[in-house]
């Protein structure tokens, strides 16, 4: 096998944004073209309103080979309710995810660690309880990652994620 058919079969992240009819059932008959095309999985999808009346913002993210994508993409555009689908660029597009993450705090002096790792994350200590902290905090998932790998040795009791969203860069010509 050459290995342009080799680097077409392998399975790659995906940021898939659709604007899409802001009502309901359009959730569920975009998710379900995933799930009747195998080899493509919905890591995270993230729906919004967006800037015009009516009409709402939806990322997906997904690993798939660029033949499912492909596919995904013209079914997703034979939908009556979705009305731009575009696979946004990696090197091209912002992406961003919102963590929630409720650490332990057993003493001052674990608590004064943690609020150092928040503020040096640029998280935000949002609630405050006599034996946990809540951490917000946004950014590139790897960041998040990093963050909860450092609050791990602290105990995480609870973390709430939203999955990535992402936007187009304005191109400049």
């Amino acid at each position: 096998m050459d290995s342009n058919k080799k680097q077409n079969n392998e399975l790659k992240s995906h940021v898939i944004s659709t604007l899409v009819e802001n009502k309901p059932g359009v959730l569920q008959k975009v998710s379900s073209l995933f799930t009747r095309r195998g080899g493509f999985n919905i890591e995270s999808i993230t729906v919004g309103e967006s800037e015009t009346k009516g009409l709402a913002a939806m990322v997906i993210i997904s690993k798939g080979d660029e033949k499912v994508l492909e596919q995904i993409t013209k079914q997703l555009n034979k939908l009556i309710d979705v009305v731009k689908v575009v696979d946004l660029d990696p090197n091209n597009s912002v992406k961003r995810e919102l963590a929630l993450i409720k650490v332990k705090t057993n003493n001052e002096q674990a608590r004064s660690e943690i609020i150092q790792h928040a503020n040096i994350f640029r998280g935000k200590i949002i609630d405050m309880g006599p034996s946990t902290l809540t951490i917000e905090i946004t950014g590139d998932p790897n960041k998040i990652n990093a963050l909860i790998s450092l609050l791990t040795n602290f105990g995480i009791k609870k973390i709430v994620r939203t999955g990535p969203t992402a936007i187009a860069r304005e191109t400049i010509l």
